[in-house]
């Protein structure tokens, strides 16, 4: 089992863990120690373990906070997954925009009348 040495609030402690669970700890006394060190410049020096007491304290303050976020997002995803799957809709987009099959309504008139002129002045 390894032991590692631990940093919290400018203190050194060594501390067993498993094999592989270093990472682990380390990340935890790093948390630990970010709620010692506001302590500590406020007021001052504190003995080991009031200080321990209460960064601990104010962490847990924080993770009861996101645990009680997390009960909520919980709830709104399970609201959100409950609701019925709204109907597809039907959506026509138009393949030839407006101004095209104006422009070809043109032309078509345009040819009919030139059509019609020519049928006009051919002999009969």
């Amino acid at each position: 089992m390894p032991e590692i040495e631990i940093t919290i609030g400018g203190k050194a402690f060594q501390v067993a863990c498993q094999t592989g669970e270093e990472h682990f700890l380390r990340s935890a006394a790093q948390l630990l120690d970010n709620e010692a060190q506001p302590l500590l410049a406020q007021m001052g020096r504190l003995p080991e373990a009031r200080m321990l007491l209460m960064a601990g304290l104010m962490l847990a303050d924080k993770t009861a906070a996101l645990e009680d976020e997390l009960r909520g997002l919980r709830a709104r995803v399970t609201e959100l997954e409950a609701r019925p799957t709204p109907e597809a809709q039907r959506v026509e987009v138009p393949v030839i925009p407006a101004a095209v099959s104006d422009t070809l309504a043109e032309i078509a008139a345009r040819a009919e009348a030139l059509a019609s002129a020519i049928e006009e002045r051919a002999p009969a």
